[in-house]
């Protein structure tokens, strides 16, 4: 099938089925520019990717959306093949900055990724609740924790803004700004300084996973599970993966 200017599209569930079976998912070779995408993810296809997989997955996303080159995606009709059942490869924790929406910047489509997002990208009983459903009960293989950069959480908790319930929840992000040595100015006007803390700030929900979860640090030790974090870049895009 071709689109108006003639290019063939494909269907998702073949394009999928393909990388699988070439291994182009783990040499980072996947791309679909070219692809529509109609089918939702089964739980065969979920379950035969591995985590590291499907972390290269949501990096070639990225790569796409960098580029300009983001997928065809049929909302409609991925709506109807996921009405049924859902098996997201992943769930993501990131904040609710209104320039860091996941499921676009790494260009994934309905049924693909459970979503959580929060100020901050911090930490509570009812996330870590969230995520245990999402691996525990759903399946997904990877949770990955998602920050950026000139956060104005992080911002607002190194400078000790107080506000409402605002206040309980910068509080959260403050062993953050304790963990991270710097020797020059440790304010929220310093956009180096912010950045460091949104990626030890990252570092810190995925800790608060591991601790707050027998549930989620069982089935990262078993091997069932992988927890990451990154940062996203708000001047070019870039999804960084950090140690």
């Amino acid at each position: 099938m071709c689109d108006q200017s003639g290019n063939r599209i494909f269907s998702r569930r073949a394009l999928l089925k393909g990388a699988l079976a070439g291994g182009l998912l783990g040499g980072g070779a996947m791309r679909f520019s070219c692809a529509s995408y109609a089918a939702a993810l089964t739980r065969a296809e979920r379950d035969t990717m591995s985590a590291d997989q499907i972390i290269e997955m949501l990096e070639a996303g990225n790569r796409r959306f960098r580029s300009g080159e983001m997928q065809r995606h049929d909302y409609l009709a991925q709506k109807r093949a996921s009405a049924s059942g859902q098996f997201p490869a992943a769930a993501v924790l990131s904040c609710i900055d209104s320039r860091t929406p996941a499921e676009i910047l790494l260009d994934t489509g309905l049924g693909e990724v459970f979503n959580t997002r929060i100020a901050g990208n911090i930490c509570n009983d009812d996330i870590v609740g969230s995520l245990e459903f999402s691996a525990a009960v759903a399946g997904v293989k990877v949770i990955l924790v998602m920050g950026h950069t000139a956060c104005g959480a992080v911002r607002g908790a190194i400078d000790g803004v107080e506000l409402g319930q605002l206040t309980g929840l910068l509080a959260e992000i403050k062993p953050a700004i304790r963990a991270t040595e710097y020797t020059g100015e440790r304010s929220g006007e310093n956009a180096e300084f912010v950045d460091l803390v949104a990626a030890n700030n990252v570092r810190h929900s995925m800790a608060q996973i591991r601790e707050d979860s027998e549930v989620l640090a069982k089935l990262e030790k078993d091997g069932n599970l992988r927890i990451v974090g990154a940062i996203y870049h708000l001047g070019d895009g870039r999804l960084e993966l950090l140690d």
